[in-house]
């Protein structure tokens, strides 16, 4: 009996253990666009999370596109569903980094895919 019970006062021990885990491996990484810029492949299909300031951004029949600088390396971040913030706004995105990328009449040799909408 008293291996029973310590067999579940171990399991329920590394129960939020194992939530923790399950809860950091879907979290994107955290990124320098710089990283990103100096080994996409090391990213490349992985979503990244990157904060920095929007200094570039247009619209084109409701998507869009924008360059977010973090004072390492700026980078185009697509956006097909989530908008385009404005000039000059920090910004916290999540995308998939993708390579060979056009939008428009632009083509970008790597970028972020947005997967979540942009925080303020």
């Amino acid at each position: 009996m008293k291996a029973i019970t310590r067999y579940w006062k171990r399991a329920t021990l590394m129960l939020p253990v194992l939530g923790m885990l399950l809860f950091l491996a879907g979290c994107p990484t955290s990124a320098h666009i710089s990283d990103v810029e100096r080994d996409p492949g090391r990213f490349r299909g992985k979503d990244v999370a990157i904060k920095g300031n929007v200094s570039e951004s247009f619209s084109f029949m409701g998507q869009g596109a924008f360059r977010v600088d973090d004072g390492t390396g700026k980078i185009w971040v697509i956006s097909q569903s989530y908008g385009v913030p404005g000039n000059g706004r920090e910004v916290v995105v999540v995308g998939r980094v993708v390579g060979g990328i056009s939008f428009g009449t632009r083509s970008f040799a790597t970028a972020l895919q947005l997967t979540q909408r942009p925080h303020y």
